[in-house]
């Protein structure tokens, strides 16, 4: 039977590939983005199977009122997918609140609020799946990317308690946490650090001239990354984590051989030994 998706950011990236693949495949879908426009050649091309609604998630008194649009385009949602946010570069200093709050807005708490919006419906029905593209600065954190990586951990640690929640309901959750991939993430998407202070050349300064070099040129191909997704979305026991890219599952690696290490290294002074011994 063909699904019904909502896809919110879906005018270019990693939304525009999985909106392509989904229609291809012969299902439905609600797609999101801040102008309609940018997605006028998705109605043209897919005409009654493409419900286009207008979403910026920075706008909260907005949010409600899209779920409801997107719920009622085709009668229900199989699957969810919170695809909407960017990102923002510098060092935790040289970033200011006008710039790392609105992205945070947008990655974290819009997009928990839209998904909440929609929850009751598919609790009625038993059954969807929510896919929530993270990132793997979501599981490893770099100089540079300190607020975009709490937007994509916050979204990483709701996820995962979600996901406890709904399982017995029928609904899984999957955390999507792609690497360097070709999308507008790192030229339109991405907003970098009016403030610059020396002192952080070579860490978060780094990280701003590797983007700047490297956007066009990254390894990852977001139309068989959306092949993944739709894999995932189709198997029977979908992963709560999927990462994308042979980056992502490097990164991801060391990450967790790292808390590996801290973790032998300490747990003799700070494990058991911290507890109450009740003497």
């Amino acid at each position: 039977m063909p699904r019904n998706w909502i896809i919110t950011g879906a005018s270019s990236g990693f939304g525009r590939a999985l909106a392509e693949a989904v229609l291809a495949q012969g299902d439905r879908a609600v797609v999101t983005a801040r102008s309609e426009a940018s997605l006028a050649d998705l109605r043209s091309a897919y005409a009654d199977r493409v419900a286009p609604v207008v979403l910026d998630l920075t706008q909260p008194e907005r949010i409600t009122a899209a779920a409801r649009e997107a719920e009622n385009a085709f009668g229900q949602v199989d699957v969810l997918v919170n695809n909407a946010g960017y990102g923002v570069i510098g060092a935790v200093e040289e970033m200011s609140p006008a710039e790392y709050r609105p992205m945070m807005e947008a990655n974290f708490f819009g997009t928990v609020e839209f998904t909440r919006a929609l929850l009751p419906a598919m609790r009625a029905r038993g059954r969807g799946h929510i896919v929530n593209i993270s990132s793997v600065a979501g599981m490893a954190a770099r100089p540079g990317y300190g607020f975009y990586a709490a937007s994509k951990f916050a979204l990483e640690g709701m996820s995962e308690a979600l996901a406890g929640e709904l399982r017995p309901l029928g609904i899984h959750v999957t955390l999507i946490e792609p690497g360097p991939f070709r999308t507008e993430f790192t030229g339109r998407s991405l907003q970098l650090a009016e403030q610059v202070i020396g002192d952080y050349a070579a860490t978060a300064g780094a990280s701003r001239e590797t983007v700047r070099n490297r956007h066009g040129s990254q390894p990852g191909d977001p139309a068989r990354a959306a092949a993944v997704i739709l894999e995932a979305v189709a198997s029977e026991d979908p992963p709560l984590r999927l990462p994308l890219g042979s980056y992502a599952y490097g990164r991801i690696r060391e990450k967790l051989a790292g808390v590996a290490a801290d973790l032998d290294a300490w747990e003799p002074r700070a494990g058991a030994a911290t507890e109450f011994s009740g003497d």
